[in-house]
């Protein structure tokens, strides 16, 4: 088996500038116990979280968007549930689609001022990461 092209490890230390939460549409995958944790951080029952903030899809439930393509809990101070976020978004940008290549990475770093900066990552938890967002 050879070495990731990672090898030696990737810096990432999210900024918050919320490059990754505003401005494209996607989904946004969350869990059962992500929808649990995040209603109750902002203090309402799961079923008044699932009608306000979740769309329903043919594989999962996804946070909804606004019109623009920001993500919901998306504000000019920030993310308004950074604490309780979702894997996914704790994840960035320690995903497939980012690790596949030198190329890819540096494509994430277009898009977030993070990549590249701050802690070091090795690959052990890199991949680990990528395995938690596999959906």
């Amino acid at each position: 088996m050879s070495s990731p092209w990672y090898r030696d490890g990737l810096r990432f230390a999210c900024t918050r500038c919320g490059g990754c939460c505003r401005g494209e549409p996607g989904y946004v995958w969350v869990r059962e116990i992500e929808i649990a944790s995040i209603a109750r951080f902002l203090k309402l029952d799961v079923t008044e979280f699932t009608a306000t903030y979740l769309r329903r899809t043919l594989r999962d439930y996804a946070l909804i968007e606004m019109a623009n393509g920001d993500c919901v809990f998306w504000s000019p101070g920030g993310c308004r549930i950074y604490d309780v976020r979702p894997v996914q978004c704790r994840t960035f940008p320690f995903w497939y689609e980012y690790l596949r290549s030198a190329q890819a990475w540096a494509e994430a770093a277009r898009r977030c001022p993070g990549v590249n900066h701050g802690r070091l990552y090795l690959p052990p938890e890199i991949d680990h990461l990528a395995e938690l967002t596999d959906l």
